[in-house]
């Protein structure tokens, strides 16, 4: 038996990978900080003068009147163990020298859209040529493979949780459609990309030859309503926004001082005990729904929610997940964000990283939560700054001299 603890040093899988993050927002930057947690040297490509468009996004650290400037949040949160490099792609030099950087890289990944890098003349087909075993990933909305009616759309996280049928089965019983209340129509994709792009170059160490990975937004957030759609398959019946409907996110319970959720198996016997911790053990007696776990929407939400919320009302949220859990219930606590800022359970599992904030500070962001335990950890590399790395990379991999970056740099190109 291998000793985890006698390997920790293992390399992590991806060192000696080279990944181009030509990408933006959070679909791509989010797939590529996988990769840059397991190894892969990633290179941003970002635009001259701006950059990605997360860099101007708020919340912001710092002060924007102040000596210091200040960083986005939503920036320093996906793009650690990163290089910066800024080109304007449609200048002739700059494109010369992105060439170069693909020739000498493994993977290239972009989110700009179906089609943009084709329009630059840097479709597959032409990368293709210049490096036959690259891994050329590309997240899009609707897929830039196969075509569809909906291949043209623009799209985004609330666009694509709307097509997705997210929306159709979140949200009040009878209520409007809701959203999911994170960009989980950019990060799902994201994770999605990142197998994706392990997958292929596992096909090019058996075969050295690359491949387009095509990601469309769509068909990965399509993919997590599989229960949804396994269930319509075999009834014909639409999940909908109804109180029957919910009752299979669990039951949610007020507590003092926030909300738990019941969820899992609800047993005759978990609940006769249920009954008796509340002091209200002649409920079933009197009705004898209240031992079943599936009675009708009406009565769980009219009778019995409101009889166990006399007793949990006026305990807090923790003490009352605690009792019930230990009557053999599934039990959540419906944590708020600051309450996961300051999980102990997150903390003892490390899943807390410190970055530099590029202003003298330190931003704390969330880890990536694969565990490879014989393996190093993996670094906490400061993200980077608009073309920190201009001259590190392009006057070596991008084979440019340093009159010819300094004149990129004057016409703004670079």
């Amino acid at each position: 038996m291998v000793n985890d603890a006698d390997n920790a040093g293992l390399p992590l899988p991806l060192e000696g990978i080279r990944v181009l993050d030509a990408t933006h927002i959070v679909a791509g930057p989010f797939c590529s900080l996988i990769l840059a947690d397991m190894g892969a040297e990633v290179i941003k490509i970002e635009r001259p003068g701006s950059g990605d468009l997360a860099r101007g996004r708020g919340p912001f650290l710092g002060d924007a009147d102040g000596d210091g400037g200040q960083v986005s949040s939503r920036f320093l949160g996906v793009n650690r163990n990163k290089k910066s490099v800024t080109l304007d792609l449609r200048n002739p030099v700059g494109k010369s020298a992105f060439e170069n950087l693909v020739a000498n890289s493994d993977v290239l990944l972009d989110n700009w859209g179906p089609g943009a890098f084709r329009r630059l003349g840097l479709g597959y087909e032409r990368l293709g040529e210049v490096n036959p075993g690259l891994i050329y990933a590309e997240i899009t909305g609707y897929g830039d493979g196969a075509r569809g009616p909906y291949s043209d759309w623009p799209a985004n996280n609330l666009a694509i949780q709307a097509m997705s049928g997210w929306m159709a089965i979140t949200g009040a019983p009878g209520g409007p459609p809701q959203a999911v209340g994170d960009n989980i129509g950019d990060s799902v994709p994201g994770v999605w990309a990142a197998l994706g792009i392990v997958l292929a170059l596992e096909t090019r160490r058996q075969t050295g030859v690359g491949q387009h990975v095509d990601v469309a937004m769509y068909e990965c957030m399509a993919s997590h309503v599989i229960s949804n759609m396994n269930a319509y398959q075999a009834t014909g019946v639409m999940p909908g926004r109804t109180r029957a409907a919910s009752l299979g996110a669990g039951l949610a319970l007020r507590a003092s001082d926030g909300y738990v959720v019941m969820a899992g198996v609800r047993s005759r016997q978990r609940l006769a005990a249920l009954w008796e911790l509340v002091g209200l053990a002649e409920l079933p007696e009197q009705d004898a729904r209240y031992l079943e776990q599936f009675p009708d929407a009406d009565f769980v939400f009219d009778e019995m929610i409101p009889a166990i919320e006399t007793w949990s009302v006026q305990r807090p949220k923790w003490e009352v997940a605690g009792r019930l859990t230990e009557l053999g219930f599934s039990m959540g606590v419906a944590q708020s964000i600051a309450d996961l800022a300051d999980c102990p359970q997150l903390q003892a599992r490390g899943m807390f990283v410190d970055v530099a904030d590029t202003l003298g500070g330190e931003f704390r962001t969330l880890a990536t939560p694969v565990r490879l335990t014989a393996c190093r950890q993996p670094d906490a590399g400061t993200p980077p700054t608009l073309g920190q790395h201009n001259a590190e990379i392009l006057c070596s991999l991008g084979g440019l001299t340093p009159e010819q970056l300094a004149g990129l740099e004057a016409e703004g190109a670079a």
